[in-house]
This record gives structure tokens, sequence and C-alpha cells, in this order.
């Protein structure tokens, strides 16, 4: 079994923690192979003294749907201690609520998407830490989906939104205490940052594959074939397309009242996508986009991991739907979008605007995919300086 950063510390706690006052970010999957909570853990500690909870985008424990949906700081009902949310008022913890802390410690379940937004919250908090002069520790997790292949654009600087915060592409590979390393490299050389690695985990492992318990990071991820599609059919969120949510399987479903399912399927197949297959499966969401209506839809089957790539597959289903609906159908929806007032959502999500630009003009997706390819090659060079962990 995989021994996280959390289950480490529960059997030899770090002796620079012990007797200090420490605040926590973590969320509902912040748990032991047991299923204890962290705050639980470090609360009944003799080891050290957490005297605050922080909370990233869908609350402490996944209660807020949806993005720009909000939730507010609170006290800990059993505890006692201050919840401060850092999806609200704030994304970054201020002078006042890094008050009195000795030692900030981050558990989170990321799911290897540029565009999930735990990392840029763990960024700013790292600035805010590293302003306070308060050590980071990151307790690492498996990135779920670091068997599939690097995928996507590399984002670029002028795109940096809280959706993204490095140039790096759409699925990248690195667990978060690899990200962690990788921001203090890039932005921050001034955090004082501690990492608790991983035991017995390698990259080329599914989730499925550690012996942890799966637990929703966020309630649009129910389970690893959703984390498998994610990276690519998240770029839904910028189109006039459902990407599931509102029924039992976001993001493994996509659909719209317009999609020509038969003429769909037959483009898909000829395209000889690798490592998935399509099914027709129609539905009618009971939230978000088209609520209520009858969607025609089908559902992405990641067959092999190892070759499948959610971004280069979710770009040729765009191009096919472009293919096959009516011309206008398919549009990308404007601003705002996870509060960007300016820049168009589809571009801050895949990493630039020329992925919009070449779905636009029809150009051959390989053209496209040799761009994302080119860009990925100087990446891939900065991550093996990261990478601390074996294939």
């Amino acid at each position: 079994m995989v021994l996280t950063g959390l289950e480490q510390i529960r059997m030899t706690f770090p002796s620079e923690l012990k007797g200090k006052n420490v605040g926590v970010l973590c969320h509902a999957p912040s748990i032991t192979s047991d299923f204890i909570h962290i705050t639980d853990l470090l609360i009944s500690s003799r080891e050290c003294r957490l005297v605050s909870i922080f909370g990233p985008q869908h609350g402490l424990f996944g209660q807020t749907q949806d993005n720009m949906i909000e939730w507010s700081s609170s006290i800990h009902p059993e505890f006692g201690i201050p919840v401060y949310s850092l999806y609200g008022e704030h994304r970054k913890p201020t002078g006042e609520m890094l008050n009195g802390l000795e030692a900030f410690i981050v558990d989170l379940q990321d799911v290897g998407a540029r565009l999930y937004t735990y990392i840029w919250t763990v960024k700013l908090c790292m600035e805010a830490c590293a302003n306070a002069g308060i050590p980071v520790w990151i307790l690492d997790r498996p990135n779920p989906v670091a068997k599939l292949p690097f995928d996507g654009p590399v984002l670029k600087e002028e795109y940096f939104t809280f959706v993204g915060g490095a140039s790096i592409p759409l699925c990248h590979r690195m667990t978060i205490g690899e990200m962690a390393l990788w921001i203090k490299g890039k932005y921050l050389p001034e955090c004082d940052l501690r990492i608790v690695w991983m035991k017995n985990w390698h990259r080329s492992s599914l989730f499925s594959e550690t012996g942890l318990p799966w637990v929703l990071p966020s309630p649009n991820m129910p389970t690893l074939q959703t984390a498998l599609v994610y990276p690519g059919t998240v770029l839904s969120e910028a189109l006039n397309l459902s990407e599931g949510r509102g029924t039992t399987i976001p993001f493994e479903l996509l659909g719209a009242p317009y999609v020509n399912t038969s003429g769909l399927m037959k483009n898909l197949l000829s395209r000889n996508i690798p490592g998935c297959a399509f099914r027709v499966h129609n539905f009618i969401p009971t939230f978000n986009k088209y609520s209520g209506q009858f969607c025609n839809g089908f559902q992405i089957h990641v067959t092999d991991p190892s070759v499948y790539r959610p971004v280069a597959t979710a770009y040729e289903i765009f191009d096919a739907i472009l293919e096959t609906s009516p011309d206008g159908s398919l549009k990308f929806n404007p601003p705002p979008y996870e509060y960007e007032y300016k820049l168009m959502p589809f571009d801050i999500l895949s990493g630039d605007s020329v992925m919009r630009d070449s779905l636009a003009g029809r150009i051959d997706p390989k053209v496209e995919f040799q761009r994302w390819e080119s860009e990925i090659s100087e990446f891939t060079d900065e991550f093996r300086q990261v990478a601390c962990y074996k294939e």
C-alpha cells in the first residue's frame, strides 16, 4: 500500500513540528487509509496544537457544487477553532488568519489537471506564508492520473488566473508536492517549503492500484474514471456543451440538444482515437446547462490509460461535433469564468487562444497536437528537475 504524507507523520511525527501552533489546509479526502480525517488526528495529538483550519474551493467537506459558488469562514462546531474559507472573501490567507501560526500544513488530494484550483490555492498560501515567515509543510498524495502522458498546451503567462498559475501542460503528471517544489523553484524561492514524500508510490500507477480509499476531491469527481477524462472534457465548461453536470457521471458524459449522436459516433470511430471508446448515452441534466432538457449525448470509456490522451481526445470530440452538427451550433462561452472577466474562458482553461482559434478555423488536429508536443518537450526538461518518484 502507498503511504501518503499524512500516514508518514502519523507514524513518525516530525521533530520540527513538535509543540508548534499549526494551521492546516485540507478537505474531505484529507484522511488516513483507515478514514481518520487529518483535523481529528491533529486536534487529538499531543505533538502539536491545531489552532486553525483552512479550506479550498468546494468547502472543507465538499459542500459547494460549482465554480464561483463561495463558502464562508466559521468556527468549528466541535473544536472551537476558526475554519477559514479560501474560496470566499479571500483566496489568499490574510495576516490575521496566519497570526500565531508556527507552521502551515497542506494535505489536499489533487487530480493532475492544471486547471484544478487546489494547487493554486497552495501557491497563494505559499506566498502568504513566505511573507509571514511561516514554513509550509506539504503532505504529499498520489496524482491519480499520473499514468496518463503529458497532454495539452503549456499555459502562457498572460493567461495566468485562478485556474492556472504556472507554465505547465493541462495534464502534467506531477503530485501536489512536486507542484509545490516547482512553484518554489520558479516563482517563490523565499518560501520555506518542507515536503513529506510518499512511500511505495510510482508515477505509472493508477489510484486504484495504491490501496488507498477514493474520496471525492470535489462534488463532480465521483470516480477514478472521471479523473481520467477530466483534463480534457473539463474544457466543455467553456462551451455551450454540457459536461454532464446534473448527472451522476459528470465529465464522462457530454451532450447537448443540437448534437447529432449518430453522425458523431461514426465520425469519432473513423478517427481511431487511442485508449478509449464512445457509446451513445442521452441524458437530462437536473441542474447546470440544459437543466431539464433532453440532451443527445455520449459517454467516454477509457480502455487503456497508458495511451489515452484526455486533452487530445477532447479536441477530437469538439472537432467532430463541429463537423457533424448544424453550422453555428457549438459555441465558445463568453466571460466571466472563475473570476476572470476579460479573457475567454476556453483560453484560460486550454492555456492560450491558439487552441480555440484552431478549432474555430477547423485546423487539422494533428497540427495542433504537434504544437503541444513542441511545448511539452521544453517542459519535460524542467519536470525532470522536480520529479521525485520513479515511473
